[in-house]
């Protein structure tokens, strides 16, 4: 990954990445990355996401849990201890998976424009993916009360963050972008992603892909309507031997 908010005196180099990760299943990105646990955690995973979405962590229970995912208590209890044990791996697993998928949908050989709108598409590509798992981990970032598990999500949300802060550092040194405060123009552009949720109801007719795209164009031209220079003065003909 190249330097994120600083940055340096000549054109960064290209960035390269290895190959893009894909997230199989909702439950994969809730937590278990495909192929790294069995088929009956991965279910338990995302239908706990679901969930704890719908119904906070206070209001679900491992009975709850259970019966969606068709299985005895004592399964469950097999896979994991309790609860918390779960409502953790969505939590972290979402980030971390946040940040590969956004990462691998940036092409590395862009300009910093089209990396800008590439990074804010797949945010919304992966929210709308995976939204039972946004959801129950954007309530739980703040909510955990182990210290040590929210510093492990602090760190993926800041290299998702330092990712889009590269993006910009580099437009404002190619010349793209106007000489800006970079830390302030992330947080304007994450604030406008990360509250879709708050808003956004799948049965309305704008896909997140779409709304992200408008986001782009609002933020990166603005809301001011410039007007169209004016045409050049006519030029005055001077009569010949005059």
């Amino acid at each position: 990954m190249s330097a994120r908010a600083t940055a340096p005196a000549s054109p960064a180099p290209p960035r390269k990445r290895a190959a893009p990760r894909q997230p199989a299943a909702q439950g994969a990105t809730a937590g278990a990355p495909a192929g790294a646990e069995s088929e009956r955690v991965v279910q338990i995973l995302s239908e706990s996401a679901r969930l704890f979405a719908e119904g906070g962590f206070e209001g679900v229970s491992m009975r709850d849990i259970a019966e969606a995912c068709g299985i005895s208590k004592s399964l469950l209890y097999h896979h994991f201890t309790d609860k918390d044990e779960i409502y953790a791996r969505i939590a972290l697993g979402s980030t971390q998976e946040l940040f590969a998928f956004v990462d691998a949908r940036i092409p590395a050989d862009a300009v910093a424009t089209e990396q800008l709108r590439a990074f804010m598409v797949a945010t919304a590509e992966y929210f709308h993916r995976f939204r039972w798992a946004w959801l129950a981990s954007t309530t739980a970032f703040w909510n955990d009360p182990q210290e040590r598990r929210r510093k492990e999500r602090m760190v993926w949300r800041d290299r998702y963050e330092a990712l889009l802060r590269s993006i910009l550092a580099r437009g404002v040194e190619t010349g793209e972008f106007r000489d800006m405060d970079v830390p302030a123009a992330g947080r304007l552009v994450l604030s406008a992603l990360n509250w879709m949720h708050r808003w956004y109801k799948p049965d309305k007719p704008l896909h997140p892909v779409q709304i992200a795209e408008t986001f782009h164009d609002l933020i990166f031209g603005g809301l001011r309507a410039w007007p169209e220079a004016p045409p050049p003065p006519a030029r005055k003909r001077v009569p010949r031997g005059g």
